[in-house]
């Protein structure tokens, strides 16, 4: 690996768990930050003459992943002579995922057991996308493979990213990965690299970057469709064949939940002549259903929302129940859910029946 390299960022913790040989583990996406922090631990180890276990782990994400992402961990593997392990989350893919959500929150909200309809995507304040798709398979096939001994968990987290990122320390403590008696460690070894640096360093190993970057022009490669996603990218994603099913199935998702995938940004928008006829249609009937969600929760009296535990805290007199009837109908039609409890008797009872099993369940 001659040429530009990335010198890696230490903490004592992290020299001394290499200097004992623990297993050092890089997640690899396929996108360039996990490919070039790879390069630069696997160097780093060689220097220092680590000689415990190393491996490279993807988290597949299925239909809305991108088909580069694979072929770039295996070319990245064979490049290092390292193993990758290949993890799925068992209950399905991001799609199913979204779907499964969709499902059981427009059930919660028929049910009357949350009080506003809650959207099907993750956001970037709740990424479950990351932590059940990623984080936990990973580190549920990484407990497994290595039951004792520490572990350490690379990634390729730069501080040039965010501000959020550029807060994160070099190493911190990892509970998913501590077993009894051993630790888990997580060690953002590049976090005070640039992106031209990254860049450089994969050139410099003879090795190509994905598809996304040097064909199509994208900033970043994760999702095909990210919740976090530039305007560009997700237009050059939503203009390839390869994504042509997961674009119309999110975009379906969308139109049956009015929820837009990006909070004001409806992902339909992005490509619209990449749509069916009647997907245009549903899509605008989506954003007008959507405007009157929104305004029927508006009317909903603050101190009716249930608590952090998703509990109710007390039993509405007639006026607010009233209030919150009218705004359960109002959303019923709007989003077409067969909405139960929408008169100001049914919401007081149904109140009322929370708190006893909530009480109940405390007892």
């Amino acid at each position: 690996m001659a040429g530009t390299r990335l010198d890696v960022a230490l903490t004592p913790e992290i020299e001394a768990l290499l200097a004992a040989d623990a297993v050092v583990a890089v997640g690899v996406s396929g996108g360039k930050d996990s490919q070039a922090v790879a390069l630069a631990v696997a160097r780093h180890l060689d220097a220092i003459g680590h000689q415990g276990p190393r491996v490279l782990v993807h988290a597949d994400l299925g239909r809305v992943e991108w088909q580069d992402s694979m072929a770039v961990c295996e070319r990245l593997a064979q490049h290092l002579g390292w193993e990758l392990i290949v993890v799925r989350r068992a209950a399905g893919d991001m799609l199913d995922r979204w779907e499964s959500r969709w499902t059981s929150r427009s059930q919660a909200y028929i049910d009357l057991e949350t009080v506003k309809l809650t959207l099907p995507w993750a956001t970037p304040a709740m990424r479950f996308c990351t932590s059940e798709l990623k984080v936990a398979p990973i580190s549920s096939a990484l407990r497994k493979r290595f039951p004792t001994g520490a572990i350490i968990s690379v990634d390729g987290v730069r501080a040039q990213e965010s501000p959020a990122r550029a807060k994160k320390p070099i190493s911190s403590p990892s509970t998913k990965l501590t077993r009894r008696g051993h630790v888990g460690v997580n060690w953002h070894a590049i976090l005070h690299q640039s992106t031209d640096d990254v860049f450089a360093a994969i050139s410099a190993a003879g090795l190509a970057p994905h598809i996304a970057y040097r064909v199509h022009g994208s900033t970043r490669v994760s999702c095909n469709f990210c919740i976090m996603g530039s305007l560009p990218d997700l237009t050059i994603a939503a203009n390839l064949e390869e994504h042509h099913e997961s674009y119309l199935a999110m975009v379906d998702l969308e139109c049956r939940s009015t929820f837009a995938f990006q909070g004001s940004r409806w992902l339909g928008d992005v490509a619209p002549y990449r749509l069916t006829g009647d997907l245009r249609v549903r899509l605008e009937a989506a954003k007008t259903a959507a405007a009157e969600r929104r305004a029927a929760e508006a009317t909903i009296p603050a101190e009716l929302l249930f608590d952090s535990k998703g509990w109710p805290t007390f039993v509405p007199d007639p006026a607010q129940a009233e209030l919150l009837a009218d705004a359960r109908r109002r959303v019923g039609s709007a989003v077409g859910l067969p909405v139960r409890f929408t008169d100001a008797a049914a919401i007081r009872h149904r109140y009322a029946e929370l708190l006893d099993l909530r009480q109940a369940k405390a007892a």
